[in-house]
């Protein structure tokens, strides 16, 4: 049976059971797993010796994809893009690799600035925000790949500020770009059909594929190994099997799905 691509109710179900007494998970776990997935995939595609600086854009924590929602009516979506970025920024720094952190908008949840002060605890330089986009000029000309975990699941247009602007210098750069579960700037139903989004030349998917990314033509992973096997035959996920301790698969030799019905 082939992978399915998810819907984005499909997607918020699987979160509210991964979050609740069914799947027993927290969300500082998932989020690690998440980030750890993120920074396994950057480091398989793109590795140390040739793209040793890594740019990790985070976002403001309210654009982030619809993994998991809390028991409270606060949802993880509210945190959880640029709390990967940061957790992957930590990551790839025990890697070996020289992250730095850019974040246009910093989110201000409890856990977000948890994650940022990890990355201060490690010597991970964080540039400030700011109206002038001189400093992300500067960290790109310094840079080797982004790891892109801005926008996610609840991009809704339109762009807005700092991030029309930001954007485009991201794609203007050259550089190769590692997004997670959708690249900023897609619908996680509809794809890039606005053509405001970033192309990446990899994507790393969470928990399972969404729809909008069955026309992503690069290198694309899987990341989520914490999916039980109750939720997968519930769903019918497919999930492709993971391969010895990794925490990702990559999906391009796996048919292209059917998605929801």
């Amino acid at each position: 049976m082939s992978l399915r691509y998810i819907s984005a109710r499909i997607s918020q179900q699987i979160d509210e059971e991964l979050m609740s007494s069914i799947g027993a998970f927290s969300i500082d776990q998932l989020m690690e797993l998440a980030g750890l997935a993120c920074a396994q995939t950057l480091a398989t595609v793109y590795p140390k010796r040739t793209y040793p600086r890594v740019l990790v854009c985070c976002g403001p924590g309210n654009q982030g994809v619809a993994w998991f929602a809390m028991l409270t009516t606060v949802r993880l979506t509210e945190v959880v893009e640029g709390g990967d970025g940061l957790v992957a920024a930590r990551h790839l720094g025990m890697f070996g690799y020289t992250p730095t952190v850019y974040m246009p908008k910093p989110g201000s949840k409890d856990i977000y600035q948890r994650l940022a002060k990890q990355c201060q605890n490690m010597d991970i330089p964080i540039i400030p925000p700011s109206n002038d986009v001189e400093d992300l000029k500067k960290a790109l000309a310094s840079s080797d790949v982004i790891l892109d975990a801005i926008f996610g699941f609840s991009f809704k247009p339109p762009m807005r500020a700092p991030f029309d602007t930001v954007l485009p210098l991201l794609s203007d750069s050259r550089l190769p770009i590692v997004s997670v579960d959708i690249p900023s700037g897609w619908d996680v139903e509809k794809g890039n059909e606005l053509g405001v989004g970033l192309n990446p030349n990899v994507l790393l998917s969470l928990t399972a594929p969404k729809e909008g990314s069955k026309d992503f033509t690069g290198r694309h992973f899987l990341g989520g190994r914490f999916v039980p096997k109750s939720l997968d035959a519930k769903y019918g996920l497919n999930l492709p099997p993971y391969p010895g301790f990794e925490q990702i698969v990559e999906l391009d030799s796996i048919p292209k799905p059917n998605t929801d019905i």
